[in-house]
């Protein structure tokens, strides 16, 4: 049993539920991407913690890659531009991109990144999320081809995911109390 933080209402997946969805991830990307050019491609920095654990997941070949971008002001609330804060350090024509994400929300960020990763010809260009978040009335701008698992549209935090740059290292996901970030 996983020691809760203090600052956590409660635990959502917890690391044994996390490594199992890694797993069958993992499993269906090899298959579908077998004698490919695979290149993952993590967004920074919150899908660091699962791309290191799904890129050992794969059974085939394959390249990495970071990319940060910034779609928000000084707020939680976006600022509709977004901004490359770091490009990638490879040429992705001719090969197979997947994005690792940590969460899609609305997913308007990760469209623009598509758009912009799609006009350096890659072979091919999808989307592996770890969570997808639930927003009740609102569909999100992308559709992954692979999901980890669906999450309530709740403050979740832990496994890559943050407040204020706090919690990424929690073992689990859980939920953050409103009083802290109120």
């Amino acid at each position: 049993m996983e020691t809760m933080h203090p600052d956590v209402e409660e635990i959502l997946f917890s690391q044994e539920e996390i490594a199992s969805m890694v797993k069958r991830l993992g499993a269906q990307i090899s298959e579908d991407y077998k004698g490919k050019d695979l290149v993952l491609i993590a967004v920074l920095r919150g899908a660091v913690v699962f791309m290191g654990d799904l890129m050992r997941a794969i059974d085939n070949p394959l390249a990495i890659d970071f990319m940060a971008v910034s779609s928000y002001g000084d707020g939680a609330k976006s600022s509709g531009v977004v901004r490359i804060i770091k490009d990638l350090d490879i040429d992705i024509k001719g090969r197979d991109v997947l994005i690792v994400e940590d969460i899609l929300d609305s997913g308007l960020t990760l469209k623009y990144l598509m758009k912009n990763l799609s006009s350096r010809k890659p072979a091919s260009l999808e989307v592996c999320t770890f969570l997808w978040k639930d927003v009740e009335g609102k569909q999100a701008a992308v559709n992954p081809k692979y999901v980890g698992t669906h999450c309530p549209d709740a403050f979740v935090v832990g496994y890559g995911l943050d407040f204020a740059e706090h919690y990424r290292n929690l073992p689990y996901v859980g939920v953050l109390k409103p009083e802290v970030y109120a």
